[in-house]
């Protein structure tokens, strides 16, 4: 028993902790799809809950330019750049409902930036199958590409851990859902592929849990509390609403969640697009949803315990016009300052 536990523990040690990285004690960028199109847009907070708007809402980039299928990016999310600790990546869904007028899309958006400001990007459009990724001799998990419907909410994390075919280490483990028309594809499912460090190439996804149902809107976080990847989820199936699971590892696997404890306040009005993160000096965490299936839409913020877990007071967010799925950043002073100076000159 002795010389497992031994053995245990040097493959703890040799195996480097996947985490992106945290930087700045300064305020928060929350970055986010518009309520009022969609298009990402900034806002800013010292303390996480007072936020105040960057250029009035508006576009950040041109969304006809970084979101090449359909011209209009939603569920942004944004964070560092881990593997030289330089500059920052973000991803978006690749739709326009408002061009479109259904609720399906095709592909994702890949972008990275060296000041927050500008911005260059890739996308891929999935109905391409195999000419899109970087993997073409992978197994495929969509029977026909072609017939893709959903490429929905990716996320980003740091994986120090993954090989590349070429002995290169480290990776982008990009999370996302994904449905298609094919008879075997039933409902959105959550899967998993890698970008590289120059973020412009992408392995076929491959199935990161399926709970017989819908899910979708995942965000993973690692908590130094328990040593675990903690995922908060929109079950769609089962008892709906916004959930946490919990894993060892990062591609898990996921157990389904403990039906008792999720996102309970707005009792049956709908919930989405949750992101956690972490206030300097609080033990437990925030964690932001947008309550959409009223009009208006409410974006609130809540807490939980260190553990992700026991959601409770939550807060309508204050000084953003028009929140909607997004996520939060810790910035230095430097970046918060100059962010505010680019604002104040594209007014």
């Amino acid at each position: 028993m002795k010389i497992m536990a031994t053995l245990l523990s040097l493959m703890t040690a040799l195996t480097l902790q996947a985490q992106n990285l945290q930087k700045g004690d300064y305020g928060f960028l929350y970055c986010h799809m518009s309520g009022e199109g969609e298009w990402t847009a900034y806002a800013l907070s010292r303390d996480g809950l007072h936020y105040h708007d960057l250029i009035d809402g508006k576009p950040i980039m041109d969304t006809k330019e970084h979101a090449g299928i359909e011209g209009g990016q939603r569920d942004a999310y944004i964070c560092r750049k881990t593997d030289s600790g330089k500059g920052y990546l973000m991803v978006t869904t690749d739709m326009c409902v408002a061009k479109s007028h259904h609720w399906y899309n095709y592909g994702i958006n890949l972008l990275k930036s060296d000041d927050l400001i500008n911005w260059t990007s890739t996308t891929f459009d999935f109905r391409k199958g195999n000419e899109i990724f970087c993997d073409p001799e992978s197994p495929d998990i969509i029977a026909d590409w072609s017939k893709i419907n959903r490429v929905w909410a990716p996320q980003i994390f740091w994986d120090p851990n993954y090989v590349w075919p070429d002995g290169d280490k480290g990776g982008y483990f990009i999370y996302y859902s994904i449905w298609s028309f094919n008879e075997d594809d039933k409902y959105d499912r959550m899967v998993y592929s890698y970008a590289d460090k120059s973020f412009t190439k992408l392995t076929k996804p491959r199935v990161l849990f399926d709970w017989g149902y819908a899910t979708i809107d995942a965000d993973i976080n690692y908590l130094e509390s328990d040593g675990k990847y903690h995922m908060l989820i929109k079950k769609e199936g089962g008892h709906p609403g916004i959930f946490q699971t919990s894993s060892y590892s990062l591609t898990g696997p996921y157990p389904e969640p403990d039906e008792k404890d999720f996102v309970s306040f707005e009792g049956n009005k709908k919930c989405e697009g949750s992101s956690a993160f972490q206030i300097p000096g609080e033990e437990g965490w925030r964690v932001a949803y947008i309550q959409y299936s009223t009009n208006p839409k409410q974006y609130r913020i809540c807490q939980t315990d260190k553990y992700l877990r026991n959601f409770h007071d939550p807060v309508t967010i204050e000084g953003v016009k028009a929140p909607q799925h997004g996520s939060f950043m810790r910035l230095t002073k430097q970046e918060y300052k100059r962010l505010e100076k680019w604002s104040e000159g594209e007014k």
